[in-house]
């Protein structure tokens, strides 16, 4: 910053000594002390060229219209590497402008991580916002397709100025690899925190998938058709209500073949009959030997879906989740929807494990972020509000109905574990509406300070996610413990704070979920955005 208010006010005395011993024509001293006053211009200019600048304007050996040019092009070719959406602004119309960071989509962004927090942390006390244990759609279950969302508009805005394929696949695939290596380290069983003070993983038992692989994936996936496809677009073109979908639709060509893949494999493949032993030895049944009897194709219920029988042949019993949702189930425990111990009398396949992100899953969650595509391509070639709203809204409730339907309907159940294709409709219908709001709310009645703590939580949403989400600060804390692993700083804000002043557990630890450690990384996220400090990958 010091650097930028040097060179600007440099010139500005250069432009003043200009202006008063040349002979130049008004209109151009006009632009020299309108150049000045530009600090965009300022910032993306070097040193090395002010000096150029100078000596050209102090020799009087190059005219104006070389300046003119020579800035002008500075200036484009610096705009250009840019990852920003800029559009052609008609000065009658403010609203077809589309600032530099668009806010709604960091305030949602911080709204999708703080529900993470939410529902993570307590709903082990409230259950109707955990995840529904196999059918249904609760508030825990938005929080993935929101994610997949949100990366999906991200991508557009972010590969909009993309000049060299190369280059741009090179940090596609870079941030994959990133990706991948965190959600590995945090969900595949290395890290123990909050709950155990010790770390490392047997790799018989290694979890492969969780939250960011499958982010990855989708990423990779849409990012790289993103990339083929950047070609097609049209640059200042004003687009009717269903051009944008056919200026895309090679993108929307490789959406519909996800879509036949993934109904052909879910519907069309024979499950057979399978056995397992519980191997979690922390577990009661731990050593028993269990067979679960399918024999079928196309069926939609926990044992004998095709979404189980693919991760267990291609990752392994070893290598899944061994807490599943479905434990909350009635037919698994006598304590639904909460967590309980099993019945005597439980069905066999809810000993075992399932993976919530597994690999037909999530082939089918790249829908989410090839809808998320869309809305950023809406966002970048629609000039005004009005039209993108309009689109955003309608195909949002479009695709909300449509869920429903197909819920309500029995054709296809609203299913988070198998990601249906009712499920994607809702809770891609859910989050354009969200989005819709949040953009109406802080880019239009620029009302962004009522959701300051949001956009802070989604401007470093890494670092939330893994400090808070993944218990990976909670952990460490608890590592400071006296006398008693359980007599840490951690579980006395709980008790004596939350729990003791509202003589209730469920109410207390919900306050402390949303005191303690969303509005406290809101505020730490909001210091380190001060500080000019992003966790990116």
């Amino acid at each position: 910053m010091i650097r930028k208010c040097f060179r600007c006010c440099w010139l500005g005395e250069c432009m003043t000594f200009f202006f008063v011993n040349s002979a130049q024509p008004w209109k151009e001293k006009q632009w020299l002390v309108s150049l000045t006053n530009q600090p965009n211009r300022c910032d993306h200019w070097p040193v090395s060229e002010f000096w150029l600048v100078a000596a050209t304007f102090t020799s009087h050996q190059v005219g104006i219209d070389s300046v003119l040019t020579m800035a002008d092009e500075k200036a484009e070719s610096s705009y250009q590497q840019n990852l920003i959406v800029e559009e052609t602004v008609n000065p009658a119309d403010k609203t077809s402008s589309i600032s530099k960071r668009v806010d709604s989509l960091d305030v949602f962004r911080g709204l999708t991580v703080a529900l993470m927090i939410l529902v993570d942390d307590a709903g082990g006390y409230w259950p109707m916002i955990a995840h529904a244990p196999w059918n249904g759609c609760n508030l825990a279950d938005f929080v993935m397709p929101f994610f997949l969302f949100i990366v999906g508009m991200a991508i557009a805005l972010a590969l909009k100025r993309r000049l060299h394929h190369l280059m741009a696949i090179k940090k596609v695939v870079l941030r994959t690899l990133k990706l991948l290596f965190w959600g590995i380290l945090l969900q595949g069983g290395y890290s123990h925190a909050p709950d155990e003070l010790n770390y490392g993983v047997d790799m018989k038992r290694i979890r492969w998938c969780g939250i960011l692989q499958r982010i990855a994936l989708a990423y990779l996936v849409v990012s790289l058709l993103e990339v083929a496809t950047k070609n097609l677009q049209a640059k200042d073109q004003s687009l009717g209500p269903f051009s944008i979908f056919r200026l895309y639709w090679l993108q929307w060509v490789a959406g519909a073949c996800v879509l036949i893949v993934y109904l052909s494999v879910l519907y069309g493949i024979y499950v057979p009959d399978w056995q397992f032993t519980v191997n979690t030895k922390n577990s009661a049944d731990y050593g028993k030997h269990f067979t679960v009897t399918c024999g079928v194709r196309g069926k939609l219920n926990p044992p004998c879906n095709a979404v189980g029988y693919i991760d267990r042949v291609v990752l392994g019993l070893n290598h899944m989740y061994h807490h599943p949702a479905w434990r909350r189930s009635k037919a698994c425990t006598d304590n639904s929807p909460y967590e309980g111990p099993l019945r005597n009398d439980a069905p066999s396949w809810c000993h075992a494990p399932f993976e919530p992100e597994g690999i037909l899953s999530s082939i089918s969650a790249i829908l989410s972020t090839i809808l998320g595509v869309h809305y950023g391509h809406v966002l970048i070639h629609m000039k005004n509000h009005a039209d993108r709203l309009k689109h955003w809204i309608l195909m949002g409730l479009f695709l909300l109905v449509l869920g429903i339907l197909l819920h309500f309907t029995h054709a296809i159940p609203l299913n988070k574990q198998l990601y249906s294709l009712s499920y994607v409709c809702v809770t891609s219908g859910a989050a354009a509406l969200v989005f819709s709001a949040f953009y109406i709310l802080v880019d239009i009645f620029g009302l962004k300070y009522l959701f300051l703590p949001f956009k802070w939580i989604g401007m470093n949403a890494m670092l939330v996610f893994v400090m808070a989400a993944e218990g990976i600060f909670a952990g460490f804390i608890d590592g400071w413990y006296y006398d008693n692993p359980q007599n840490t700083l951690v579980h006395w804000i709980q008790k004596h704070i939350f729990v003791q002043v509202w003589h209730s557990e469920r109410v207390g630890m919900l306050l402390y979920v949303i005191f303690a450690e969303i509005l406290f990384w809101a505020v730490v996220a909001g210091i380190l955005h001060r500080l000019g400090i992003y966790w990116k990958l």
